[in-house]
């Protein structure tokens, strides 16, 4: 328990050494100007602070409240409203398991269980070398692939118990992974940058973020009355899901 949660009074939060400050409020100003008003870019500079320490630190919330002309009381409101800024250090890969209804019927929960078992850790720790956190998240809209796994907000899809697993000790082990859609994975601090608002740089990123998978898209195909692709045995794909959802081997 914090010394906030004991009630005991604290120091005011210090500030950041002079060079730091210096880059953060020339990346703020440029972060504000996009802003008819400067308190709108409170969500994004939260974003920024985070990507400086890997969390919300109380020296970033003086940092946005001094930048925006907010009390800190105005800036600890917002950010501890939204699950997407961290309140204490965490892992370079946040690791988050749908369990909302459809994954968890599909196996969200089994998988959250074992990857605690095999991990050592529980919903919002951190594993002792720092590489992973683990969470359950709410719904992100992907539940025509689930059960699905998000690792610092990009998907992997159609995941199991021993898939997840393996995903786990890759990330730790500094191995590249792929996800199934969307952008290369980068570190939780790179993340909280593009989120941001600032470009992510590396080369491809961009042309990969792609838009929604095949799966997530047949309905509408369906709707606008195309055709779809024939399925495996030839015959007429009238569900579309034969062709676009891979089948699950026994026992997954």
């Amino acid at each position: 328990m914090s010394d906030v949660d004991l009630g005991i009074p604290q120091m005011p939060a210090p500030d950041y050494p002079a060079e730091v400050r210096e880059r953060l409020e020339a990346d703020a100003r440029e972060v504000i100007a996009r802003y008819p008003d400067s308190r709108s870019a409170l969500l994004p500079l939260l974003h920024l602070v985070q990507a400086e320490e890997g969390y919300v630190t109380r020296t970033g919330i003086r940092f946005c409240a001094e930048t925006l002309g907010l009390t800190t009381a105005e800036v600890s409101a917002v950010f501890t409203f939204y699950t997407m800024y961290r309140r204490k250090p965490s892992g370079d890969y946040q690791v988050g398991v749908c369990t909302n209804t459809l994954c968890a019927v599909m196996g969200g929960d089994a998988i959250f269980e074992a990857l605690q078992q095999h991990l050592g850790i529980g919903h919002g720790e951190t594993t002792e070398d720092g590489k992973i956190t683990l969470e359950h998240i709410e719904c992100n809209a992907a539940c025509d692939y689930a059960p699905v796994i998000m690792v610092n907000w990009e998907f992997f899809d159609n995941q199991t118990p021993q898939s997840a697993q393996q995903l786990v000790d890759d990330l730790r082990a500094g191995r590249t992974l792929e996800p199934t859609r969307g952008a290369p994975l980068c570190t939780f601090k790179e993340t909280a940058r593009i989120l941001a608002g600032f470009p992510d740089t590396r080369s491809g990123a961009v042309e990969a973020t792609g838009g929604a998978g095949s799966a997530s898209l047949v309905g509408l195909r369906l709707a606008k009355g195309e055709q779809l692709p024939p399925g495996p045995d030839g015959t007429a794909d009238t569900d579309g899901l034969r062709t676009v959802v891979p089948p699950r081997e026994e026992g997954q």
